[in-house]
């Protein structure tokens, strides 16, 4: 118990950018677009991110809670913006979506190492001092529950807690969750019925572009500290959680949380006496063998939406 303790707090660090990446992705997909640039999305969102909240520290002082929130909601936006060249590719011209995203993470991350090059001569972007995880009043004092969901929280992690929470209600409990999915199931019969297969996937590509882009700014502002030009993978891992999840945001939750806990054990392996003894370089392979393992497992019972990565012809029936 006092081992699981021990690692919870980074486990649930790990898991919330990767969680709100999957988010992303599912939006995305269920409206039948493939968001392969997940990965460089972020990396535009953690840039973004670094720089504005670099410069606000300057003017409001180091650390201070208002200019990382200001960085991560330049990095929404900025990430917002980026998704519209993939939604321009893939919905107005038809391309294909896969060799579109995989565009997104080359230009992404060619642009924004060149950029950071640019501005500090050694293409890393640095904060000063991201959220300081702390403890919540009252509900800390719980017994087991305290210690690993209340204590050395981040701010983000509730953040994403309240967006999880959101996201499942209007892709299950609106109007615009029924017609986001009827467009990546039956987007001939969503158009006939009246719908804007277009604008509905326009939308949703914008969303997943905005929450990849957070994604990418909390990792700076937690965990990280500083742009380097990648996001060790995770837009890749977020895409095997998506997948892994079944599509559906308490699924993704779940998978999120098994593969944060796996790149956790990896991380601090060397610290924990029960680890240490294991070869670091399988430790650090872990959670990426246990995203294959998984994906085998789980692909024949897989069930993406019908219409996802089909692109939408109006006059086509």
């Amino acid at each position: 118990m006092h081992t699981l303790a021990l690692i919870f707090p980074y486990a649930v660090a790990f898991t919330v950018p990767l969680l709100a990446a999957s988010l992303g992705g599912l939006f995305s997909e269920r409206s039948g677009v493939v968001n392969i640039g997940l990965e460089g999305l972020m990396v535009s969102g953690s840039f973004t991110c670094a720089v504005v909240a670099s410069r606000m520290e300057t003017v409001l002082g180091p650390g201070n809670p208002g200019a990382l929130w200001m960085g991560l909601g330049a990095a929404v936006v900025v990430g917002a913006l980026f998704s519209l060249l993939h939604a321009f590719a893939s919905i107005s011209l038809k391309a294909n979506q896969v060799i579109s995203g995989t565009a997104i993470n080359m230009i992404a991350g060619s642009l924004t190492v060149f950029l950071a090059r640019t501005m500090t001569g050694s293409g890393n972007v640095r904060i000063v001092l991201g959220f300081i995880p702390s403890d919540i009043p009252v509900l800390s004092g719980i017994p087991i529950l305290g210690p690993l969901f209340f204590t050395k929280t981040y701010a983000t992690t509730w953040l994403m807690a309240a967006v999880l929470a959101v996201a499942w209600f209007v892709i299950y409990k609106t109007p615009f969750g029924l017609r986001l999915r009827a467009c990546g199931e039956h987007p001939q019969t969503a158009d006939a019925a009246g719908i804007n297969v277009y604008r509905m996937r326009y939308i949703a590509v914008v969303l997943s572009g905005a929450l990849a882009g957070l994604a990418g700014g909390i990792i700076l502002v937690t965990y990280s500290g500083e742009f380097n030009g990648n996001v060790a993978g995770l837009g890749f891992l977020a895409l095997a959680a998506l997948i892994f999840g079944q599509w559906k945001p308490l699924g993704i939750l779940g998978a999120t949380a098994f593969f944060g806990f796996a790149a956790t054990i990896a991380n601090v392996s060397q610290v924990i006496p029960q680890f240490s003894r294991i070869p670091g370089l399988l430790l650090k392979a872990f959670p990426y063998v246990v995203t294959l393992i998984a994906l085998v497992l789980f692909s024949k019972s897989s069930q993406a939406p019908r219409a996802s990565g089909e692109p939408f012809d109006q006059g086509k029936r």
